[in-house]
């Protein structure tokens, strides 16, 4: 690998959070019965006509914006023709030679490296339908077809070939699913196929300016199997330049079982979609107040949210960095420093209690059974030493299993024992019933006071406050 240098650029196809399809009414909601979401507009019957879903330009435009892209005055759609059997038509409506937007770019940090990877283009087309592979049947291959997808309102966001090592394309990948997901115009959900991702792969010798034959990599469902599939495909490829073996730009499939990629076919080019705009759609002009109004109501993005964690709320970065990972944590997060400003501390919470164990239940922040402000109001009662950090970690568990409020469960199960007075004759108590012990004590045996403050706290059934404990319990046995 010393010798040599990948080039990667990644196309990402995310599906828009859109109630209908790119260009009719039909519903996109997933997971509906086969064939049950179609009518004659997305399955291209003759005589009918599309009609460009607003929602979903605006949703393009809100990523473009985000993304840095220029917005041209005028954008075209074209019909990219190519025959197979989960595309009723036989041509897919995309836009060609005059996209959205282009020319941006997305930068992030990876490790102490800054990165900055530029986005050639961000354009809408309607997605196609879905093969289902039924088995084997008498040795061949059984497959149906689904068009429930076909003409779900699609954005590809195309990367430059700006990306060095898989790492960095899974990182791409990373902050770029979270900027949709922050700006609520995909849910990024890679294993329903809403965030799909091929990656454009070649190497050339390090130093070099050409780039080497290109290679596509298609099947790869999560940010792991894509950098897996890169690392492969980079290692193949100098074996093969290496061995005298002539590359060829082809088509590749990742084989996630076996973690190879398999030749799948000959890398189309251009020409082979005989793309020319679509005579039933006018071109698209977006209006420049409309346009406006889209970047005012932008929210803030995940990388200027982790700068600002850092510096408004002193995280350290890889707290910044998991808090902000989607819009809801974050939003549970500043929520629950409202109502206790201790911002490391509820950080901790967050992090460790409450997300280790929505993430062994299987739910998402947005189904916390934990208001943030109900967590923030325990966490002030610890701070203040109304309950103490086992009480704590007990109210959690209940307020976690019942939504219960930490007021309502300290008033039923009574909080930390703070008084000095109940607490010295608790003390006294304790010592009267064990005067060995106190012998021991007395007479240099220092590690008997662990034995005393069990003792305290046992009679306390736990709530006796530690620190005061402590200091009351070496007054009564030093007398």
């Amino acid at each position: 690998m010393s010798e040599f240098e990948a080039v990667i650029g990644l196309e990402v196809h995310a599906e828009l959070l859109t109630a209908s399809k790119m260009f009719c009414g039909c519903s996109t909601k997933f997971g509906k019965p086969p064939n049950t979401e179609t009518c004659p507009v997305c399955l291209g019957m003759p005589g009918v006509l599309p009609v460009v879903n607003r929602r979903a330009v605006e949703y393009a435009l809100r990523t473009a914006l985000a993304l840095r892209c220029g917005i041209p005055a005028m954008s075209r759609f074209a019909r990219k023709n190519y025959f197979y059997p989960d595309l009723p038509k036989a041509y897919q409506i995309s836009q060609y030679e005059l996209p959205l937007s282009e020319h941006g770019h997305l930068a992030f940090r990876q490790g102490e490296a800054e990165r900055r990877i530029g986005i050639r283009r961000v354009h809408l087309e309607e997605d196609t339908g879905k093969l289902v592979h039924a088995g084997v049947m008498e040795e061949a291959e059984s497959s149906l077809v689904d068009y429930n997808r076909c003409g779900v309102p699609l954005m590809e966001i195309v990367s430059e070939p700006d990306l060095r090592t898989p790492e960095a394309a899974a990182e791409y990948l990373r902050q770029l699913r979270a900027i949709l997901v922050f700006l609520g115009v995909c849910d990024g959900n890679m294993e329903e196929g809403s965030f799909r991702c091929d990656a454009n792969v070649s190497i050339r010798p390090r130093g070099a300016t050409e780039l080497g034959v290109k290679v596509e990599v298609k099947n790869m469902n999560s940010f792991r199997n894509v950098q897996k599939a890169l690392e492969y495909e980079i290692r193949r490829q100098i074996r093969a330049v290496t061995g005298g073996e002539r590359l060829v730009q082809e088509t590749r499939l990742w084989n996630a079982d076996q973690e190879i990629t398999l030749s799948m076919r000959g890398k189309e080019h251009a020409h082979d979609y005989r793309y020319f705009p679509d005579p039933d759609l006018v071109p698209l002009v977006v209006d420049p107040a409309w346009l406006e109004e889209i970047r005012r109501t932008l929210p803030e993005l995940p990388e200027a949210k982790r700068q600002r964690f850092v510096a408004q709320y002193g995280l350290p970065v890889y707290d910044a960095g998991v808090l902000t990972a989607s819009r809801a944590l974050a939003d549970y997060y500043e929520a629950a420093v409202k109502a206790h400003d201790d911002s490391k501390t509820v950080s901790n919470w967050v992090m460790v209690e409450l997300l280790g164990r929505l993430n062994k239940d299987g739910k998402e922040i947005g189904e916390s059974p934990i208001p943030p402000e109900r967590l923030g109001t325990m966490l002030a009662l610890l701070a203040t030493g109304a309950i103490s950090g086992k009480m704590a970690k007990e109210f959690f568990d209940e307020m976690y299993g019942t939504g219960a409020d930490p007021h309502e469960i300290m008033t039923r199960k009574g909080g930390q024992i703070t008084d000095a007075g109940e607490l010295e004759r608790i003390i006294a108590e304790v010592i009267a019933k064990h005067p060995g012990p106190v012998a021991e004590y007395r007479s240099g045996k220092e590690g008997t006071f662990n034995f005393f403050v069990g003792q305290v706290m046992k009679a306390t059934r736990g709530k006796a406050n530690p620190a005061l404990a402590a200091v009351l319990l070496r007054k009564h046995l030093q007398v």
